[in-house]
């Protein structure tokens, strides 16, 4: 009997582990909803951080696999003309990460099992994770098995998987930016024994260091003057230095107040107020438990996008431009909500 999901007799099963390329995994990855694919090999990842390094995960992994899925154009637009807000923490953001690419990497998992090849697809982020946005060991979250071992969980950083399987560049703000959408996509990465063709590392020409990143983001996370600068498989790659925990308040739309001020905002925060860049006087509850993008990546997503279409670099193409009036802002010193 022919193992689950093959269309060929037990007797040519060697042969189907021999006839799996990256070819026909990059096929059935976007008949099941992926956008984009490509292909790293595990030694591109030497001298990765011990607790960022996916080989541990699978010591016999041959290959690793990026995807991106696009954040629709559309599902910013809600955003942009200030009205509906929803649309991109849900369909945007925290449906992407949490139900649609799941599903799609399982399935592509399912694909290369068949083929009698483990898989592992990794998941978006994990709570479970040993470090926080800054790479350090969160305390009392975890400790090795055994000596020599990372604490778990490993959390491999999606862009940088991304870019090590050849499907974008890193722009100054950290974003991966792809020829087809920019920095409009979501990533995943799946980890497997196959022996697949690899992709080449992609030449960077699409962030121009314009700066509109810098200059939209609405906390200033982006410093125009300090950068940090990695070795990624011999390819020496900058970005901004950014502030992550500045970006935690201000991506949801909030804005850190002086002076001994306080506001009610973030619930977790007592020194937040709602920033010009959010209609809401309280941020509205988690969708997806981190769709809360109530800035709607001001600077780092949709900045750097309506540059790179007016520069004409990106193949995923529009009849109108994305931005077709002057940004609005909220005026919090009238404070005031609607009653319906």
């Amino acid at each position: 009997m022919a193992p689950h999901g093959l269309l060929f007799p037990a007797a040519h099963w060697k042969e189907a582990i021999i006839i799996l390329t990256a070819e026909k995994v990059k096929q059935v990855a976007k008949a099941m909803g992926a956008d984009l694919v490509g292909i790293g090999t595990p030694d591109r990842w030497e001298g990765a951080p011990k607790q960022m390094d996916p080989r541990y995960i699978m010591p016999e992994a041959r290959s690793i696999i990026a995807f991106a899925f696009r954040v629709m154009r559309g599902a910013l637009r809600g955003v942009e003309e200030g009205t509906f807000f929803s649309n991109y923490s849900s369909m945007g953001y925290g449906g992407l990460n949490w139900l649609y690419i799941p599903h799609t990497m399982i399935n592509v998992a399912k694909f290369i099992e068949d083929h009698g090849y483990e898989a592992i697809p990794l998941g978006h982020l994990s709570p479970w994770r040993a470090i926080d946005n800054e790479g350090n060991l969160r305390r009392g979250m975890s400790r090795p098995v055994e000596p020599g071992k990372p604490c778990p969980d490993i959390m491999v950083h999606l862009r940088i998987a991304a870019f090590l399987c050849g499907l974008g560049e890193i722009g100054y703000s950290k974003m991966l930016l792809t020829p087809r959408f920019g920095p409009r996509q979501r990533l995943g990465v799946m980890l497997t024994e196959a022996p697949l063709e690899p992709d080449p590392i992609m030449e960077p020409y699409l962030c121009d260091r314009c700066m509109m990143c810098v200059e939209e983001c609405p906390g200033g996370c982006l410093p125009p003057d300090r950068t940090l600068t990695v070795n990624l498989a011999g390819h020496e790659v900058e970005f901004a230095d950014i502030d992550t925990k500045r970006c935690n308040i201000y991506f949801r739309g909030g804005h850190i107040l002086d002076n001994g001020q306080t506001g009610e905002y973030l619930t977790d925060r007592d020194d937040v107020a709602p920033g010009p860049w959010s209609p809401f006087p309280h941020k509205p509850s988690n969708i997806y438990i981190h769709g809360q993008a109530i800035a709607g990546s001001k600077g780092c997503m949709r900045a750097c996008m309506i540059h790179l279409e007016e520069q004409g670099k990106l193949e995923n193409r529009f009849e109108t431009p994305f931005r077709r009036k002057p940004l609005w802002r909220v005026d919090w010193s009238e404070a005031e909500v609607a009653d319906d």
